[in-house]
């Protein structure tokens, strides 16, 4: 027997009491909100409104927790071992996640470049022609690989004819300045800090429009796990669009800090990308025939007949509007 308050009680009673007791405490535990969603991103403007919105506290921090990291690679590898749910990838690099046999959903389009993709070289390389037996640096991604690849095939130069220097984005700058490098396919903000240390463009994405394009993607088996956070995150995305709209120069100075460049350097970054509304958005991956489905086609075509994907991978249920649909309220 056992007394509690006053009262005797059985002791087998009274254990059933306290397991029933702990059963409700871990209940209410686990029926909690879910942890944060965690985005990985590398540095490129047509990611920076995620950090605009989390520096305008569209979301609290246990809902969106943003994972800044070094590279486009590192963020794949972070997504590859489910250190974050979701990422901030190209749409090529989508496909070889796919191909890995990693299921993923494209959920939102932040960006299609025109012109912040570039590769920039020496003064005295005066047209991409002049590239022949000299040393560029490429990201060792499908993207840089991709880009690298279809302005070769542009201008008539062969892979053979160049030396490649496998380089994250984050080595090109020094690796430019030491003179290791002569050229570099790169990305801003680097592309602006390579102008301002003596290069120039002889290649845009101008010169492949519509062929690269950003998006967000979640592990499938994450959408309804973190339904809410997403849809916080999305709705503060588009809201950070706002901002940057309706107050370009307050956002760029907050861009500008993360960027490491001068506030209109942070604006002028923007002029190589196109930033698609809720919109443009739903008219890419929300409806039954969707813009994107078209992309997607032509950039696997493109990648397995340039060996960059082994093999060929089905896409369908690959894009997810539910949450753009409902920042817009449809």
């Amino acid at each position: 027997m056992v007394t509690v308050g006053g009262c005797v009680i059985n002791s087998r009673i009274f254990l059933k009491i306290l397991c029933l007791q702990a059963c409700l405490l871990l209940a209410a535990c686990g029926a909690g909100d879910p942890p944060a969603l965690r985005v990985g991103t590398n540095v490129w403007p047509g990611y920076e409104p995620l950090y605009l919105a989390q520096s305008q506290h569209y979301w609290k921090q246990d809902q969106v927790r943003l994972v800044p990291l070094p590279s486009a690679s590192e963020v794949l590898r972070a997504f590859r071992n489910k250190s974050i749910e979701a990422a901030a990838l190209t749409l090529d690099e989508a496909l070889l996640l796919l191909e890995a046999g990693v299921p993923v959903e494209v959920i939102l389009v932040t960006d299609v470049s025109h012109g912040g993709d570039v590769i920039v070289a020496r003064p005295e390389i005066a047209k991409f022609s002049d590239l022949r037996r000299k040393r560029v640096a490429v990201e060792s991604t499908a993207l840089g690989a991709y880009v690298l690849t279809r302005a070769l095939e542009k201008n008539g130069v062969a892979l053979e004819e160049i030396e490649v220097v496998p380089l994250e984005v984050n080595a090109h700058e020094k690796a430019y300045k030491d003179g290791v490098v002569d050229a570099a396919v790169t990305f801003e903000p680097v592309r602006t800090k390579l102008l301002r240390a003596g290069a120039h463009e002889i290649f845009t994405s101008r010169e492949m429009p519509g062929e690269i394009v950003d998006v967000l993607v979640v592990h499938k088996d994450m959408v309804q796990r973190q339904r809410q956070n997403i849809a916080v995150m999305i709705r503060g995305w588009f809201d950070a669009l706002n901002y940057l709209q309706e107050q370009p120069q307050e956002a760029a100075r907050a861009i500008a800090e993360r960027l490491k460049i001068s506030p209109s350097e942070a604006l002028a970054s923007f002029d190589g990308l196109k930033l698609p509304d809720r919109a443009a958005n739903l008219a890419m991956i929300g409806t039954d025939s969707p813009q994107l489905a078209e992309v997607t086609a032509k950039l696997q075509a493109t990648m397995l007949k340039q060996a960059l994907l082994p093999r060929s991978v089905p896409t369908a249920g690959l894009f997810n509007a539910e949450f753009v649909r409902q920042a817009s309220g449809q």
